[in-house]
């Protein structure tokens, strides 16, 4: 792994656990395993630089997620259940220290580093445009998957931060049961098939 793969990796995982403000360059440096200085040759805008690659880095990730997670579920609903439920065993299995860099970041520092509030809003669309490509193409609506979107994301960092407070996993099951049943009351309209995909996807 080339040396600039290490530190956008080594501050993602920073991120992760402790945000952004507790992160410093030379803790940065020894998770990477590289010289303080190579983070300036590589990153010359420094921290700021290194935190905005993580989250680009890890915002594409975590994205790729999504059909990984659901395509094994001919149930859409059922999937996001179970999807949710996976979160929460393993968030847990990390002592509860397996948060998002992204949305972490953004609730420390969108006041006061706005081109990490930028970096972090641009993953955010991201994640909203391919997955809502994604479920329509599982038989949703455009419309209707653009706000399953939203809302499976809106539960799934609420979840992250409740969780973590918590040392629970029931927001994380809790917010599966709402999303999934959000998606079974779609697909449960007249006319839910008719994005030409057919009902049996969606459901």
């Amino acid at each position: 792994m080339r040396t600039e793969e290490r530190i956008t990796l080594a501050m993602a995982e920073l991120l992760r656990k402790q945000g952004y403000a507790a992160t410093g360059v030379n803790q940065l440096a020894r998770a990477a395993g590289a010289p303080t200085g190579s983070i300036y040759h590589h990153f010359k805008g420094g921290k700021r630089d290194v935190a905005a690659a993580a989250l680009r880095s890890t915002g594409a990730a975590y994205i790729q997620l999504l059909p990984l997670l659901l395509d094994p579920y001919e149930n859409l609903a059922e999937g996001i259940e179970a999807a949710f439920s996976a979160a929460a065993e393993d968030m847990r299995g990390t002592g509860w220290a397996n948060m998002c860099p992204v949305g972490t970041v953004t609730g420390e520092v969108a006041d006061t580093e706005p081109r990490l509030r930028e970096v972090a809003g641009e993953v955010m669309a991201g994640w909203v445009e391919e997955g809502t490509r994604y479920l329509a193409g599982r038989g949703l609506p455009e419309p209707d998957a653009r706000s399953v979107m939203f809302a499976l994301l809106t539960a799934l960092e609420g979840a992250f931060i409740l969780a973590r407070g918590l040392r629970s996993v029931e927001p994380f099951l809790a917010a599966g049961r709402s999303v999934a049943a959000y998606v079974a009351a779609l697909a449960d309209r007249p006319g839910a098939g008719a994005s030409g995909h057919g009902e049996a996807v969606i459901r």
